[in-house]
């Protein structure tokens, strides 16, 4: 873990601004306007601006085709056979499978990474009576459409600056005295000769990703997925929001040692958001169905984890686990009628629970899969 060995640049503050402003402004429109599954609104923009380098067209595309796919796949697919429990199932493990091969391939990643973590959280809404479908559905893609616009937004007003150290370096040198000049010569000199002695080393390329190790991604990701999905059928869990989105979210490393290290970084994160989370209720206190004090409070709070996220470089890690724990506190949980405070212990306990439960099922899966030459990951 890199924690507190990257300096942070202007860029760096200014994303750590994007990610939270824009995760605010998705919570207080949400809030303001009585909007249902407050958690789409609030996580969709940590995602986009803090996995994102720069938002694109293409991200873009492939955030609303994944909020269009999910919607037609829950609302045909699960109004058909929601009453069918293995017919079901057989279809929710062909969904996830071709989510997690757009996945391997690296260009559609974002595409069947939004498209699996959304399709699970709405297949487990949706499998309860009292959940309206279509408002489930429609929620969810105008929450994408909103994110995106967000996320165009911040990009415009909080740009990315060009780094000009480069240019005052060079501006620098060309001042120096004559004597520095000769000397800056003669090593130049002398480093061209031994590269002209020294024998051409191309430089190595990436090597395509084989078959095999394609064909165990997918069928981790997606056996795993199924298996969580189901677990959360079984045993009615229907307020574990939190621990089934954790449970897909330790898949997208794609193999087995990847999802190890990531287990350990969730576990640190979510104890982070929960204890950012509880920090500001106590600040809150009595006012937190006040929008106008909750939204300051939340504001500092992700500044706080995206702070933690860019000193890791980025990527998903402690500060990442950190954002998305603390956007489904308040984007979900933050009711009149709740206890958040109840919510939030349950919630580190149900995703350190989530947590080992899906390491040993990754792990299992991934030894059944090395059996076979055709699924084996490596060596």
């Amino acid at each position: 873990m890199k924690l507190w060995h990257h300096t942070l640049s202007e860029n760096d503050i200014r994303q750590c601004l994007r990610i939270a402003t824009g995760a605010s402004i998705g919570f207080f429109l949400c809030k303001f306007f009585n909007w249902n599954y407050g958690v789409f609104f609030t996580v969709t923009p940590i995602l986009l601006l803090g996995m994102i380098p720069k938002m694109t067209g293409h991200a873009a595309r492939q955030c609303l085709a994944s909020a269009i796919v999910c919607g037609l796949e829950v609302g045909i697919l699960g109004g058909i056979f929601g009453g069918h429990p293995v017919q079901m199932s057989i279809i929710v493990f062909l969904l996830f499978l071709y989510k997690f091969a757009c996945m391997s391939k690296g260009s559609l990643f974002l595409f069947g990474a939004n498209s699996a973590l959304s399709l699970s959280i709405m297949l487990n809404f949706a499998s309860y009576p009292a959940t309206d479908l279509n408002d489930l559905i429609f929620t969810n893609l105008g929450a994408s459409i909103l994110s995106v616009m967000i996320a165009f937004a911040m990009t415009a007003l909080i740009p990315s600056i060009e780094n000009d150290t480069k240019t005052s370096g060079t501006s620098k040198s060309t001042g120096t005295n004559t004597n520095t000049s000769a000397n800056t010569s003669d090593s130049t000199d002398t480093a061209s000769l031994d590269q002209a002695k020294a024998p051409s080393q191309p430089q190595p390329q990436p090597q395509p990703k084989r078959r095999n190790q394609t064909r165990h991604e997918m069928l981790m990701g997606a056996t795993i997925a199924t298996l969580s999905f189901l677990m959360f059928q079984v045993f009615n869990l229907s307020d574990s929001m939190s621990a089934q989105a954790t449970s897909v979210l330790l898949l997208f490393p794609m193999h087995w040692n990847g999802t190890l290290g990531y287990a350990r970084k969730r576990a640190m994160g979510t104890i982070l958001g929960v204890a950012v989370g509880l920090i500001g209720l106590l600040l809150l206190y009595n006012w937190s169905g006040e929008l106008v004090l909750v939204l300051p409070v939340l504001w500092i709070g992700l500044m706080l984890c995206s702070f933690t996220h860019v000193k890791e470089g980025g990527g998903s890690g402690v500060g990442f686990g950190a954002l998305t724990t603390l956007g489904i506190l308040f984007g979900q949980y933050l009711t009149p009628n709740n206890d958040f405070f109840f919510s939030a212990l349950y919630r580190v306990s149900s995703i350190l629970f989530a947590i080992v439960a899906t390491l040993l099922a990754c792990y299992l899966v991934h030894r059944l899969l090395n059996s076979f030459e055709a699924t084996r990951y490596g060596q």
